[in-house]
C-alpha cells in the first residue's frame, strides 16, 4: 500500500441493517485526481465520511501513504494530511475571510509548535493565512466577513481553510453544488490550479465538472464499485450509461 496516496480495501458499512457499502476498494496514486460518481443513495457520502474519519469503519481498511488510518479520529487524520471541504459551508460567518484563514493556520501550527516558534508566531500565521487567500483568489476579500461573501467566494474560502492545513489528500464534497455557471467555471479553474502533487478525491453531481477535472472516475451503484477508469471509458461504458440514462 506504500505506493498509493490513498488505499481503501474491502470497505463495507451498514445502517440499521441496510447495506450502504459493500467491499469497496480504491487505489489512488499520489497526485491523482479521482472522482466518485453514482446516483443518489449509491454510497458516496458514506464512503467520504469513512475515509475522513467522520464515521467508524465497520469492515475494511484505509491507508494514507502506506499508514493505516482505519481507526484514527478526524483530528488525527487531519494532522497526517487529510483535508476536506463540505457540501455546506463550514465557516465562521461573523469573522473576516482572513480571520477564518488565521484560525485554520493556527490549528495547524498547534501541531507543529517548533515551526510556529521559529517563524515568529503570529506574524507567520498572518503571512500563511494571507498566502492561502491569495491562492484561492480571495486576497481582495480578506477583510470582508465570511457571511457577506458571495456564495462562490464562501466555497473558495472553505477550500482555503482546507489548504491551510497543508493536506496531502483533499476530499472535495460537491465543490460546485448550488453555484451559478460563472461560479462553477471559477471553481473549476481554482481546482485545476492546485498543486499537481496534491491528491484529490472529488464527489460531484455535475458530469461536465467531473469530466473536466478527473484523471480517473470510480462509479458506485448500490454501494458497490461497478467501474473505474479514465473519463472517456467511463462515459462509454454501457452499464454506466444504463444507470444514468435509464
Amino acid at each position: 500500500m506504500h505506493s498509493f496516496a490513498l488505499a481503501v480495501e474491502q470497505l463495507s458499512h451498514r445502517f440499521d441493517g441496510v447495506q450502504a457499502l459493500t467491499a469497496v476498494t480504491l487505489h489512488i496514486a499520489p497526485g491523482e485526481r479521482r472522482a466518485i460518481i453514482g446516483p443518489n443513495g449509491a454510497g458516496k457520502s458514506t464512503l467520504f465520511n469513512l475515509i475522513a474519519g467522520a464515521m467508524p469503519v465497520q469492515t475494511g481498511r484505509v491507508w494514507l501513504h502506506g499508514r493505516d488510518i482505519t481507526h484514527l479520529p478526524v483530528p488525527a487524520r487531519a494532522n497526517l494530511g487529510v483535508g476536506r471541504t463540505f457540501q455546506r459551508n463550514n465557516l465562521f460567518a461573523g469573522l473576516t475571510a482572513l480571520e477564518n484563514a488565521r484560525l485554520a493556520v493556527q490549528h495547524r501550527e498547534r501541531i507543529n509548535r517548533h515551526w510556529f516558534k521559529h517563524m515568529g508566531g503570529f506574524t507567520a500565521v498572518h503571512t500563511a493565512a494571507t498566502a492561502v487567500l491569495q491562492q484561492v483568489g480571495l486576497a481582495e476579500q480578506a477583510h470582508i466577513k465570511a457571511g457577506d461573501l458571495a456564495y462562490g467566494q464562501q466555497r473558495a474560502l472553505e477550500m482555503a481553510l482546507a489548504l491551510a492545513l497543508n493536506p496531502r489528500l483533499l476530499l472535495l464534497d460537491e465543490p460546485t453544488a448550488g453555484m451559478s455557471p460563472a461560479e462553477t467555471a471559477d471553481t473549476i479553474n481554482l481546482i485545476q490550479s492546485l498543486p499537481r502533487d496534491l491528491t484529490l478525491l472529488i464527489v460531484e453531481h455535475d458530469m461536465d465538472v467531473i469530466f473536466t477535472l478527473a484523471d480517473q472516475i470510480t462509479v458506485l451503484h448500490y454501494g458497490q464499485v461497478i467501474h473505474t477508469g479514465p473519463p472517456a471509458k467511463v462515459q462509454a461504458d454501457e452499464q454506466v450509461q444504463a444507470i444514468y440514462l435509464g
